[in-house]
């Protein structure tokens, strides 16, 4: 049976919403690390995951890219991906 089509959204702390979709994979979570590099700029790298245990393994792995990257600190979030049947307008 061929899973039906819907979108999924995340709401970060500070108010960023990324909406994934339109999509049939089983995502549960949406993952963000925002990085300050030396030079005072900012990189930031995003994902989603299946499950909340998924999301957060990938908060080990960040403190490894932050020493191999030379960040000067980061910020790792996790967010809830709500369902819907339409795009947000």
């Amino acid at each position: 049976m061929k899973r039906r089509k819907r979108y999924l959204t995340a709401t970060m702390p500070d108010g960023y919403v990324k909406t994934i979709g339109p999509t049939s994979d089983p995502f549960t979570h949406y993952w963000r690390i925002v990085a300050i590099l030396q030079n005072g700029k900012t990189e930031v790298f995003w994902g989603h995951s299946r499950s909340l245990a998924e999301a957060k393994s990938k908060k080990s792995a960040t403190q490894e890219a932050a020493k191999m990257r030379g960040w000067t600190s980061w910020q790792f979030e996790i967010a809830q991906l709500v369902e819907s049947d339409t795009p947000p307008a």
